[in-house]
């Protein structure tokens, strides 16, 4: 049993699958405060947030596993991924279809359940990762945007589900940029976060073919748009508080966190050495929780 526990989890990528779907639920009770302080509802819907939480969950985990279906191959050749299930032996990859096709149904219809606009970005997010951004990791560096964009959908998809089955009168004008904003703080947030990993596992990313480091290679220029990346995450971070949704703390927390993470990038540029990569990714993995539960904290105490 506990070989089957851990076969599952990597074969949806439980920790991926856990961060999306953290970033999901905390734009869904973002959106539900903006309603409970409009009056259109008096209480957060602790229920609908299930729904988003474990739909997403099984839409993200689908999205996973087909991505391993079409790469048991390639992940049979890389030190990090040979164990995982597929391409170990341990499950055949229709078993792996039949898991993922059920996830994927499960998990759009009840998300559907909570809007049609949910449903059907959640279909989007399963088509583009899987079927657009998991080939173009070996054909070109091109990849990394094209995977930003279902990666950025989570923080979008739950604040539309927290609006129900939005409403025309429910939904304002600044709904609209909070939504837009959301998903662009996540989508400029994975270049460098890519980036890093890319360069900490490059040497084990060219046994499969895979091009991720905007160059394909650990050189100046990689490091470079990198650390570009991160300057660029700076103002976007400050677009709630420019907005008028966000608050001055929250306005602090992110920008000393993207001088953290820009400092980091820095020091990549000028050592290029795997240390400082290391340390890159590693700030990536807590500036995004960080930012979005700064966030929802601002909207809790207005």
């Amino acid at each position: 049993m506990k070989q089957v526990i851990s076969d599952f989890s990597k074969l949806i990528k439980f920790r991926l699958s856990f961060t999306v779907v953290f970033s999901a639920s905390i734009s869904f009770l973002i959106g539900q405060k903006m309603q409970v302080g409009r009056g259109y509802i008096p209480s957060i819907d602790w229920g609908n947030w299930l729904v988003l939480i474990i739909g997403g969950f099984l839409v993200t985990a689908a999205a996973n596993c087909f991505n391993e279906i079409i790469e048991k191959d390639l992940d049979k050749l890389m030190s990090r991924t040979k164990d995982r299930p597929m391409p170990a032996g341990r499950m055949t990859t229709g078993q792996g279809l039949i898991l993922g096709v059920f996830m994927a149904f499960l998990g759009t219809w009840l998300l559907g359940k909570l809007n049609l606009e949910t449903g059907l970005l959640s279909v989007f997010s399963i088509l583009l990762y899987a079927f657009a951004y998991t080939p173009l990791k070996r054909k070109s560096p091109i990849a990394v945007f094209v995977g930003a964009i279902p990666g950025a959908l989570p923080p979008l998809i739950g604040y539309l589900a927290a609006f129900g089955s939005l409403k025309a009168e429910q939904f304002h004008e600044i709904d609209y940029y909070i939504a837009a904003i959301l998903f662009l703080i996540q989508f400029v947030w994975q270049f460098p976060h890519f980036w890093s990993i890319a360069w900490v596992l490059d040497d084990d990313y060219k046994k499969a073919g895979f091009r991720l480091l905007p160059t394909k290679k650990r050189d100046k220029a990689s490091a470079m748009l990198t650390f570009v990346s991160t300057l660029i995450l700076i103002p976007v971070s400050l677009l709630p508080t420019i907005y008028g949704f966000g608050g001055y703390y929250i306005a602090g927390l992110s920008l000393i966190a993207g001088i953290i993470f820009s400092w980091l990038a820095l020091k990549l540029l000028l050592s290029r050495e795997l240390a400082d990569a290391k340390k890159v990714m590693f700030c990536s993995f807590f500036y995004i929780p960080a930012v979005q539960l700064g966030l929802l904290l601002n909207f809790i105490a207005k």
